[in-house]
């Protein structure tokens, strides 16, 4: 008999699926009946539904890799390694990664053993007990690539990465080692965001050695981390469910830059929001190009379930003007028909919103909009947001490039 391996999947902390490991490398994933039977059931994504908008359920076996919506909710790159390393698994085993992280995922969807509350088979234990080593673990289990933590605020108004335990309601994203200043970018472009109208959640800067419990071995780290609320938590902790545009595509994360468009992002909105999600998703668009934010990916584009059935355009986040790095003249994907900055002009805004079937006035006056005000915003704080007199002086000249700056 083969070795057999069962996770189990919850949504709001009620099963709803499993996803079961054969023979160490062949993967099935299959719902409970019960959960396509609900016709009321919450939305674990819209990946999930067919072009009828009826649940899908038949599913081809994996190999080693999860289905694309799980894959998602691991995290990438150096993180991955870096977790992997403490669960004493391989990075490239997914099942295995998921069991490890499954209990502090984004959104609403956790994952546990269906059949042992012990830890992973075959992992290298390092002399600690299977309590330590998953606690230790999911003090830093949320996605992404860079070195991000999730952290609980204090009363104190401090951060501490929890010793023990899932989470919390704060994210702390590091400083870079490769660039100077990345949290300072971020913070300035959020503040701005904010002042602009796009629905961000409330970040600051916090010296590194105020954080209590950080990892060992990260080395010495120059300048202030940004701290950001979490918003796929409430208050009292309770989980929102989230998912991004790759888990919405069904796109694994190393295509994030690839095989989808901000016009089929648009037309997902269109079709499952209203027109205060499609006057958001212009806002951010025209945003990202006047800050030059060549990393906009399908991985930081999300979805938010407030009432667990309607999606909406989650907050947003990574908002960072990334020429200030890299000189780059192209978005991180299509636009319409370009990737060029300097081609989001408002023939290409009408092209989209007529393909995405947007209103087309309300994409135009929206963009103009966001333009009138982010320039009149930049002008008032760029002398008092954190930013290196170097990112200033590129972000201008960029503008300058840019027609739907320069004429309005």
């Amino acid at each position: 008999m083969p070795d057999v391996d069962v996770l189990e999947v919850l949504l709001y902390g009620e099963p709803i699926a499993t996803l079961t490991r054969v023979g160490g490398e062949r993967i099935l994933f299959a719902f409970h009946e019960s959960y396509g039977a609900n016709g009321a059931r919450p939305v674990l994504s819209l990946g999930f539904k067919d072009r009828f908008g009826e649940l899908i359920t038949d599913f081809r076996p994996t190999r080693t890799r999860l289905l694309p919506f799980f894959s998602n909710l691991l995290p990438e790159g150096h993180m991955r390694s870096y977790l992997a390393g403490l669960a004493g698994v391989k990075p490239v085993r997914e099942f295995s990664l998921l069991w490890a992280l499954g209990m502090d995922l984004p959104g609403a969807v956790t994952v546990r053993s269906a059949d042992t509350e012990g830890w992973l088979p075959g992992a290298d234990d390092d002399a600690l007990d299977d309590a330590h080593r998953r606690a230790h673990v999911l003090r830093f289990s949320l996605a992404g690539v860079q070195l991000k933590f999730s952290a609980v605020m204090e009363t104190s108004g401090g951060l501490t990465i929890p010793t023990r335990g899932v989470g919390g309601s704060q994210i702390v994203k590091l400083p870079s080692a490769q660039f100077e200043g990345v949290p300072e970018n971020e913070f300035s472009m959020m503040t701005l965001a904010r002042l602009v109208g796009i629905d961000v959640p409330p970040v600051r800067l916090v010296d590194p050695d105020s954080i209590a419990n950080l990892p060992e071995g990260i080395g010495r780290l120059r300048g202030p981390a940004l701290a950001i609320e979490r918003f796929d938590r409430l208050g009292d902790g309770t989980p929102v469910h989230i998912e991004d545009f790759a888990q919405v595509f069904s796109v694994y994360p190393e295509s994030k830059y690839e095989k989808a468009s901000y016009r089929g992002i648009a037309s997902v909105i269109a079709a499952e929001g209203g027109t205060r999600d499609i006057a958001e998703f212009v806002r951010r668009l025209v945003f990202n190009t006047l800050i030059g934010n060549a990393d906009m990916h399908l991985k930081n584009w999300s979805l938010i379930y407030p009432d667990r059935r309607t999606a909406a355009l989650a907050p947003a986040y990574d908002l960072v003007s990334t020429i200030a790095y890299l000189a780059d003249s192209n978005a991180a994907l299509t636009f319409s028909r370009t990737k060029r900055f300097d081609g989001l002009t408002d023939d290409e805004l009408a092209h989209l919103a007529a393909k995405a079937r947007l209103p087309e006035r309300l994409v135009l006056d929206t963009a103009r909009e966001t333009v009138s005000l982010f320039r009149e915003h930049w002008h008032a704080q760029k002398a008092h947001l954190p930013l290196a007199t170097a990112a200033i002086e590129i972000l201008e000249a960029h503008m300058r490039t840019l027609p739907i700056a320069a004429r309005r």
